[in-house]
């Protein structure tokens, strides 16, 4: 209530006390009615005052959640803007990147077509040629043009071998551009749902593994921090190569590291990645878990991190691996042996079905000639059925579609 409304209040309450009051000429009792109206003006005057107080605080705060809510919707134009604008980079790049693999196409088209009609005129000629064989002269000038022929048609099939290669690494490209463009649209969706943004400058955030760093770029082999789905970040060693990139989990060539280790450390791995190393069960199945792109399946600790091979070759130990061997050390003896611990009897962790197939984390072999009996020692029994002892071992994975 404004104070000039107040104030009228206040005199036409003091009006009807006034007249509340009889008319009498005694003095005393005169006076003493006003003292009377002038304590109840006093009252509603300090009521007034209090009621103003009240609205100017209650316009201050009104005022202060007017700014908040102007804040607050500010806020959210931003977040739309910033959503818009990845979603547009997205879709040009994409459609930069289909632009590109068109154009190429077409050129490689154009290209064979060429090649193809070359062909079909040099044939022509030849036809021709034939039509005028009369003497010796012409026979011997006509199989040196054969010959010459024959030179230009295999660099020909040289050159559309090397177009056929352009056009499968074309293909892969195309095949790693769209499962990154799903990768983005799924994760901004999952971001969408739960009421959330990523920072600008985080826009892509850490790959998944190698394959997808090199897919982003990067062409040099060394140690990158990478973040399976539903993992945490952690360092791994990339060996790039023109075609893709692999993820080492295993080196061995120096005997540096010690592999007969616990089952602790064979879990959440040992050893540098500069030298040698084991990148760890838990790390190992993080990857494996990623989807149906890798060409095996690594189970949790709940499972004994068995391992399940795809069928690539009808052999003994393929079939076994295919179903699922747990991993096994000198503490936890998972393999399949009835009677006999083989993590204690060679050495290391293994996916030990039996005893006798391979052991790439065994002993390291100090002589360059260690014979068979040296049971501890790294091994890997041949598909002939042959065991070869071994000096140097390398693990590593990659999608199918660069193997």
């Amino acid at each position: 209530m404004k104070t000039p409304q107040l104030l009228l209040l206040l005199v036409t309450i003091l009006v009807h006390v006034a007249s509340a009051f009889p008319s009498d000429r005694r003095g005393k009792e005169k006076y003493a009615s006003w003292d009377d109206v002038n304590v109840v003006a006093h009252g509603l005057l300090q009521l007034g005052q209090g009621l103003k107080e009240h609205v100017d605080k209650t316009k201050a705060q009104m005022r202060d959640v007017n700014a908040k809510f102007k804040a607050f919707n500010g806020s959210v134009v931003e977040l739309e803007r910033v959503q818009q604008e990845q979603r547009e980079a997205l879709r040009t790049e994409k459609e930069e990147s289909e632009r590109r693999a068109a154009e190429l196409a077409q050129e490689v088209k154009v290209k064979v077509e060429e090649v193809q009609k070359h062909t079909d005129d040099i044939q022509s000629r030849m036809e021709r040629l034939e039509g005028l064989l009369t003497n010796t002269e012409t026979f011997s000038f006509f199989f040196r043009f054969q010959r010459l022929v024959a030179a230009q048609s295999r660099r020909i099939d040289q050159l559309v071998e090397k177009i056929k290669q352009q056009q499968d690494k074309l293909e892969k490209q195309s095949l790693h551009l769209q499962a990154l463009v799903k990768s983005h649209r799924r994760r901004d969706e999952e971001t969408a749902l739960r009421g959330e943004t990523e920072p600008i400058h985080d826009r892509e955030g850490l790959a998944k593994d190698c394959h997808e760093l090199f897919v982003r770029g990067q062409r040099l082999s060394g140690v990158y921090t990478i973040q399976p789905e539903s993992s945490h970040p952690f360092d791994v060693l990339c060996e790039m190569t023109s075609d893709g990139a692999w993820t080492i989990i295993q080196k061995r060539h120096d005997g540096s590291q010690n592999f007969n280790q616990k089952w602790d450390e064979y879990k959440n791995g040992f050893g540098s990645l500069n030298g040698e190393f084991w990148l760890g069960l838990e790390k190992i199945h993080s990857l494996s878990k990623q989807g149906p792109s890798y060409q095996f399946h690594l189970d949790g600790e709940e499972q004994k991190f068995a391992l399940h091979l795809q069928k690539a070759s009808p052999s003994l130990l393929q079939e076994k691996m295919a179903a699922g061997i747990p991993f096994s050390t000198s503490d936890r003896d998972n393999d399949l042996a009835a009677d006999t611990n083989c993590a204690a009897m060679h050495s290391g962790g293994w996916w030990f079905s039996g005893c006798g197939e391979s052991n790439l984390n065994g002993r390291y072999p100090r002589r360059k000639h260690q014979t068979r009996r040296q049971s501890k020692s790294m091994f890997w029994l041949s598909m002939e059925g042959q065991r070869s002892s071994l000096r140097t071992s390398v693990l590593k994975i990659a999608p199918k579609s660069h193997q």
